[in-house]
């Protein structure tokens, strides 16, 4: 019922956005202009509204080339291997040297794998890159199954297996649960895909370290209120008709909570600098918001079990993981080098819980182990932005450039 309320009421907004849309139009013929230079506070309030919406589809990595050394090339996207809750996407060059190839792994958690788009973008220069392209759940038929934790995990190893041995994995955020597990299992079956290196950043490994305002929520409902509150059927206009979700919508409104004063003074913000007629420093505000409000719904199986088993229970941490009925046991990482990285000013994944990976990586040998933490940066700063560009990218490249 839930989904289809927020519908009835988008539809009902529709209208709305089409007139501001048409309004502004009609102001900027009138007037002489375009649409690209909107005149006064009238066309920035229609601006404003003919944006007040979410989408439900990936937008664009746009990418078309980068410099490498002395030269600029182009950048080409292709599907390396399509699966139906997700792609392994490669960011082809042509390059004269190989390059290590890396897996992204992007969260899935509401947001499309552009949300790591300045992640990819800083890295192409100097790797083989690939990223995890997570499908919209609701754009997939029931008759595709289930999509768990495990078949995460699953989804991971096929992935690796794909790009082949010796490639290195960078994963951010809530998959790095998942990452360690998938390492976990390829070195217990001495796959010859096992990641040279895996970097975790900011991700819930133990979540009950510093726990923050998301872990509390977690803990502090039972999975039956998740069930019952925020899981729901997709429509029957979309092609996962019918089957149970958690909506994007949802989790973007809990994300906005926790900061809503900042998004409302960076909406102010930019309806001063459409007022203003400066367009190059409100298209910067445009664009993370184009990004931030493109939700992705996740399945309900995996939804439910990744609150129960990485958040309520702590099975990686407790030692009590087990996939598909095995128990992993992390102790058999032996050759995959690890990098953590947190920031100082996380408000999502706090202090301590990404570095419990190196207490359960415990062969590993000490040259092989490696922490950084960004003091000054928050959730979002450690793999986006200037100081994931200048501070912390550098680290990561050269952990990565050590093990080639």
């Amino acid at each position: 019922m839930l989904y289809h309320v927020y519908q009835m009421q988008d539809d009902l907004i529709a209208p709305f956005r089409q007139f501001a849309s048409a309004s502004m139009q009609w102001t900027a013929a009138l007037s002489g202009q375009t649409t690209a230079s909107p005149p006064g506070h009238f066309m920035a309030a229609m601006e404003l509204l003919s944006r007040f919406k979410l989408t439900h589809t990936r937008p664009p990595f746009d990418i078309p080339s980068v410099r490498v050394g002395n030269r600029v090339v182009p950048v080409v996207e292709r599907v390396a291997l399509r699966l139906p809750f997700g792609d392994l996407l490669h960011f082809s060059k042509d390059v004269d040297v190989p390059q290590p190839r890396i897996l992204i792994v992007a969260p899935l958690s509401g947001h499309f794998s552009t949300l790591l788009r300045g992640t990819v973008e800083t890295m192409l220069p100097d790797h083989d890159v690939y990223i995890t392209d997570w499908t919209n759940a609701r754009d997939v038929p029931l008759s595709a199954g289930r999509f768990g934790v495990d078949d995460h995990v699953d989804y991971l190893i096929r992935f690796f297996e794909a790009i082949g041995p010796g490639a290195h994995t960078l994963a951010v955020c809530q998959p790095c649960v998942q990452t360690l597990v998938a390492v976990a299992v390829m070195s217990a079956a001495e796959n010859p895909a096992t990641p040279r290196s895996m970097t975790l950043m900011a991700g819930p490994i133990d979540p009950r370290q510093s726990p923050t305002s998301v872990n509390e929520l977690a803990v502090k409902k039972s999975l039956s209120w998740f069930e019952s509150s925020v899981i729901t059927s997709v429509p029957s206009r979309f092609e996962g008709r019918g089957r149970r979700v958690y909506p994007g919508f949802v989790q973007l409104t809990a994300f906005m909570a926790m900061n809503m004063q900042r998004h409302q003074a960076a909406h102010r913000k930019l309806y001063a600098l459409l007022s203003a007629n400066e367009l190059a420093e409100a298209a910067k505000i445009k664009e993370f918001y184009d990004e931030y409000f493109a939700v992705l719904d996740l399945a309900e199986e995996f939804y439910i079990e990744t609150i129960d088993r990485v958040f309520q229970r702590a099975e990686l941490a407790n030692g009590q993981w087990k996939h598909h009925g095995v128990p992993i046991d992390t102790s058999r990482v032996r050759r995959t080098a690890l990098l953590t990285v947190e920031g100082g000013r996380d408000d999502i994944c706090g202090l301590g819980q990404t570095t419990a990976a190196h207490d359960l990586c415990s062969s590993l040998r000490p040259h092989l182990k490696r922490h950084h933490l960004q003091a000054n940066a928050g959730h979002y700063g450690v793999f986006n932005g200037k100081r994931w560009e200048r501070e912390v990218y550098p680290v990561v490249r050269n952990f990565i450039l050590a093990l080639e």
